[in-house]
């Protein structure tokens, strides 16, 4: 066994047909040892549709002991199942986030970026900015006092 693969227990089976389930991957890889749970990941998709495929095309065993995982993977890496020739290695976990330490928060959660990208309410042509930018050009289009008072008197004139 490889260094690093001591203790894991979940295989990864890749390249599945879209006619083969749960029971078939359970059918085929109980022979080599004790199965604890299989999981074939259901497609992304409608999956009202008749022609879409029902799952993603892999699937993930988990076997009691690592040496039954590891004989499953001895066995059956680059095997037929179905038509479809399998890839089949120990399951890895999902790749850590591109930063460490970010984890899976928004970027605009960040202050560095909030600083860079973000703009003052004014500045930015949200509600308040336009608000106050309405706010303004009615200040400046508003006739003066002493305009009105003399329009007043001329209307009253006619």
């Amino acid at each position: 066994m490889e260094e690093g693969t001591k203790g894991k227990k979940t295989v990864f089976i890749g390249g599945i047909g879209d006619d083969v389930d749960e029971t078939i991957i359970y059918e085929c890889f109980s022979t080599f040892g004790d199965i604890v749970e299989v999981q074939l990941p259901p497609a992304a998709t409608n999956t009202t549709s008749e022609t879409d495929p029902k799952h993603r095309g892999f699937a993930f065993v988990t076997y009691a002991s690592p040496a039954d995982a590891q004989d499953a993977i001895d066995n059956m890496d680059l095997n037929e199942l179905r038509g479809r020739i399998l890839k089949v290695n120990i399951a890895r976990p999902i790749k850590a986030a591109i930063q460490p330490g970010a984890g899976n928060r928004a970027i605009w959660e960040s202050e560095e970026w909030l600083r860079q990208y973000a703009k003052p309410l004014a500045q930015s042509g949200g509600v308040q900015g336009r608000n106050a930018q309405r706010k303004a050009n009615d200040a400046s289009d508003a006739p003066t006092p002493a305009a009105t008072d003399a329009d007043d008197e001329d209307a009253m004139e006619e």
